[in-house]
């Protein structure tokens, strides 16, 4: 038998994940059997065992995938030398992603993911990373925040992380709804809320004469 090649093989295993992307995002967790995504996926069933063992192996790399693409939308916040710039970047390229239609059956499944971590220990730890990923980046960008200055100390950075996660679950969950809003309006709004956090000019004038 010959020998698959190194990106055949990558080939495949994303063929398998799309497959069980489009059924996740369709049936849910839950109503999705194997044989619905070997069916879905076009290979045999031994293809595609020997790729995932479990649903919970397809469920967990496909978070995986999921961590590896915001990793990527992170690092643009990463990239401003202002950190209450790139908190505003983060926002900026989060509404990017709402509105992206391609996006919409990780979105889904997401949100099964959510729903799921509640009985699965597994799909918990993953769901769980998934979220540290970006509220350790908006910890340190607002710990640099308040180092220079420029948000309120009195407020702890990981208070503010969590706000600004909370908000944006929810505008997945609504956008999953098929919620007719706005959402530049709604990033605006975000915006207003992150420039609230700021030290009053005030108080940066009489620390910088301390």
């Amino acid at each position: 038998m010959p020998k698959i090649s190194d990106k055949k093989r990558e080939d495949r295993r994303q063929q398998i994940l799309e497959a069980a992307l489009s059924c996740f995002s369709e049936d849910g967790f839950h109503q999705t059997g194997m044989a619905d995504i070997v069916k879905r996926s076009g290979l045999s069933h031994g293809a595609v065992y020997l790729y995932f063992q479990s649903k919970d192996d397809l469920i967990e790399a496909l978070a995986d995938d999921r961590h590896r693409r915001e990793a990527v939308l992170n690092s643009v916040a990463q990239g401003s030398g202002d950190p209450i710039e790139g908190l505003h970047a983060l926002v900026r390229v989060y509404a990017q992603w709402l509105t992206d239609p391609a996006g919409e059956a990780r979105r889904r499944v997401g949100i099964h993911g959510w729903a799921e971590a509640l009985r699965n220990r597994r799909v918990r730890a993953s769901v769980v990373e998934g979220i540290d990923l970006p509220r350790a980046l908006i910890i340190a960008l607002v710990e640099r925040s308040q180092h220079d200055g420029l948000i309120r100390r009195d407020i702890g950075a990981d208070a503010i992380a969590r706000v600004l996660i909370a908000i944006f679950q929810g505008f997945v969950l609504q956008k999953c709804w098929d919620e007719d809003f706005d959402i530049a309006a709604c990033m605006a709004a975000v915006a207003t809320v992150i420039d609230g956090f700021r030290t009053a000019k005030p108080d940066i004038k009489r620390r910088t004469r301390a």
